[in-house]
């Protein structure tokens, strides 16, 4: 990066966090800290709730998920909507109207104190992992840019985050979150611009995307049922839905965010802005990978994007292997080139018989592409057992770095980062408020000073702090990140969700009959997933409606008479 480039990014996270920091101050009590006084309106509470989901995973690992997998992951997405509107009708008006600070006092008033410490811990186990993910991810980048060690990286990220989240608590979050989403919306749709722009001379966006389409990349909806299969529409809008039902509305990183509304009808309306433009959002962001795919059928592309296994590889005994894989890249890059430009001769003519063949050897090319992919990524692993072989996650840092002009760089990078600080610092206060409040408070300290409960909440976003960058620590053996933390998410969510069900829904179910039915269903989920029984959004289902099952089972069984 040139100092151009390091100049914008210094200054906009600076002004990012700096702004923040000054818009909060005043934060004496646990209710300002950790709520910000419920004083925010409905347009802070709904880009918050988006800053929050849209990490650094997002802008890092969805362009390559579009490159390499093309538009289908957009269908994760589509029970949003549905769900935004199932919690405004009824999680936000029960949360509001008991005043709480987390979603987990209110199980202790329906069930007992165990359900709600066992609800509150398997949200902390989750969060906590996934927010180590969230803190390696832009780790990534400092990492390849400076040549810097990844676990030194993943420190300095966690810390910076970990500093104003504990200055400034939630109001310092929800205003450095209305800065990161302007930065992020600007600098992507900057982005996908100039990457069009560069395409070769008479192809322009629509060419792109017939490109892309023959290379299988505009895959938008997948019609089939078949719950093997990770994206498909019905798995993206039944598993999807109970995914995002339980993330916003029992996952406390999310809650604590639209907690902070001023009234009942500014929370709902900050939720539903979200439904309404998250799609979008996530559309146009795979888009902008489709595109650099797109570039690069006209451009000669890495074997491997990730730089520093490359070079390594290059200096090592398998070298001349290595070498060997690059000119049959080069070979098949070529090719593919001369497809690529047919294909946009016979679009402009309106050969469809050119079209067709054109679009065969595209998508030989392509496989025999993965093919030397697969090569190259055994030579990483013989060289470095404990490389990062799985590089969707550097597809667009690289093409950034590589193409795109000094100033736009460091502004994307800056993307990376604020996006990443925004859904940390979350995490962050999430976490704290919950141990404080359900475990803190509840159970250690029951008669503590507003000032007591202040103090404990910073020291417990420290002690959280470092366990996730503990976690950031192993992330680099879990693939593509924007998988695994969904992967990770849903391992709990359905449970946790099925919890609130079983809350909202069946008054005939008590405590313990629901304490035993999460526990059996948790580990069930678990096993699922091991077997790999199912692709991995229905287990947010399954998780929800074997919750409610057991649990009734289990009331007019077991516990019929308690």
């Amino acid at each position: 990066m040139s100092i151009v480039d390091w100049s914008v990014l210094v200054l906009t996270l600076t002004g990012i966090v700096a702004y923040g920091i000054v818009r909060s101050r005043g934060s004496r009590s646990m209710d300002d800290y950790l709520l910000a006084g419920q004083s925010l309106p409905w347009y802070h509470v709904g880009l918050s709730v988006m800053a929050t989901q849209a990490s650094a995973i997002t802008f890092l690992s969805a362009p390559g998920q579009g490159f390499t997998d093309g538009m289908r992951f957009v269908q994760f997405y589509f029970g949003l909507p549905l769900a935004m509107v199932v919690l405004s009708i009824t999680f936000v008006p029960i949360f509001h109207r008991l005043k709480i600070f987390t979603a987990y006092e209110f199980l202790e008033d329906r069930f007992d104190t165990r359900v709600r410490t066992l609800t509150a811990g398997l949200f902390l186990l989750q969060r906590g992992l996934s927010t180590g993910l969230s803190i390696y991810a832009p780790a990534i980048i400092l990492s390849t840019i400076l040549g810097w060690n990844i676990y030194w990286t993943n420190l300095l990220m966690g810390g910076i985050v970990l500093l104003y989240t504990v200055t400034g608590g939630t109001k310092a979050i929800s205003y450095t979150h209305l800065q990161q989403m302007a930065v992020v919306t600007f600098a992507m749709g900057l982005a996908g611009y100039l990457t069009v722009k560069m395409l070769p001379e008479g192809v322009g966006f629509v060419d792109a995307l017939h490109v892309a389409g023959e290379a299988g990349r505009m895959n938008l909806i997948d019609l089939k049922f078949d719950p093997e299969s990770r994206y498909n529409l019905w798995s993206g809008l039944i598993g999807g839905f109970f995914l995002q039902l339980s993330y916003f509305g029992t996952d406390q990183s999310q809650v604590g965010r639209y907690l902070t509304g001023q009234s009942i009808g500014q929370s709902r309306l900050g939720l539903l802005m979200n439904g309404l433009l998250k799609v979008p959002m996530q559309f146009l962001i795979l888009l902008v990978g489709v595109l650099v795919f797109v570039f690069y059928q006209f451009n000669p592309a890495p074997t491997f994007f990730n730089k520093q296994e490359t070079e390594s590889l290059k200096n090592s005994r398998y070298a001349s292997q290595y070498q060997l894989a690059e000119i049959k890249h080069q070979n098949l890059t070529t090719q593919r080139q001369r497809a690529v430009l047919d294909m946009q001769a016979a679009l402009q003519t309106d050969d469809e018989a050119g079209q067709t063949a054109a679009g065969t050897i595209l998508r030989e090319t392509d496989e025999a592409l993965k093919v030397v992919k697969t090569d190259v990524t055994k030579l990483i692993r013989q060289n470095n057992p404990a490389a990062d072989t799985n590089d969707v996650n550097y597809i667009f840092l690289r093409f950034v770095l590589d193409y795109l002009p000094h100033g736009l760089i460091g502004l994307l990078i800056a993307v990376i980062f604020s996006a990443s600080m925004g859904s940390i610092a979350s995490a962050y206060n999430s976490l704290a408020s919950t141990t404080v409040v359900d475990v803190y408070k509840r159970l250690i300290n029951k008669a503590g000073s507003d000032a007591d409960y202040l103090n404990a909440s910073r020291w417990a976003t420290i002690g959280w702090g470092i366990f996730c960058i503990a976690v950031a620590q192993f992330a680099n053996q879990l693939g593509s990140m924007i998988e695994a933390v969904n992967i990770l998410g849903s391992l709990f969510y359905g449970v946790i969700l099925g919890v609130f069900v079983v809350a909202f829904y069946v008054k005939s179910i008590g405590g313990r009959a629901t304490f035993w039915a999460a526990i059996i269903s948790e580990v069930l989920v678990v096993i699922s997933w091991i077997l790999n029984l199912t692709a991995f959004l229905w287990l947010n289902a399954i998780g929800c409606l074997l919750v409610v099952s057991i649990a009734w089972v289990l009331q007019r069984t077991v516990f019929r008479d308690r």
